[in-house]
């Protein structure tokens, strides 16, 4: 029998203990790891929070399990405090559950994501301005 995304996506937030934005920002300054899931483009197109730390979506398990030999030195214990976001808070509740599959009982997820950090007047870094095409070649020669 099949299930849905909404239905795998709720029996993943009835594991989670989510946190609104205000929650995790004091989390945060109290320790835990903020974790950015969100692909580059998103981050690059809206910004980032301040020392969070960055790690794509597709290779989350294995930065973060410690028994991995491809984790990250933050990675040695179970009993770190991870709070993960997205850009909305929908697949970072998925990738929380998957954590706490690994046995990191603590990982968690914002709920609205980055969205709802920004919007909430939280520390964001703003996007980086974008850079103008070098030209290479003499301004009378062909690029």
């Amino acid at each position: 029998m099949s299930r849905s995304i909404d239905e795998i996506l709720a029996e993943a937030r009835e594991r989670l203990v989510r946190l609104d934005p205000e929650a995790a920002h004091l989390a945060a300054r109290s320790g835990a790891v903020l974790v950015d899931t969100r692909p580059v483009g998103q981050r690059e197109a809206t910004g980032t929070i301040p020392g969070a730390l960055v790690i794509d979506r597709n290779v989350l398990e294995w930065r973060l399990d410690p028994r991995c030999d491809a984790r990250l030195p933050i990675a040695d214990s179970y009993d770190t405090h991870y709070i993960l976001f997205c850009q909305q808070g929908y697949s970072s509740s998925l990738a929380a559950a998957s954590l706490q599959d690994l046995g990191l009982h603590r990982a968690t997820d914002l709920a609205g994501g980055f969205v709802d950090w920004r919007a909430a007047g939280l520390p964001v870094l703003p996007p980086p301005r974008p850079t103008p095409n070098l030209v290479l070649a003499h301004p009378r020669e062909e690029p």
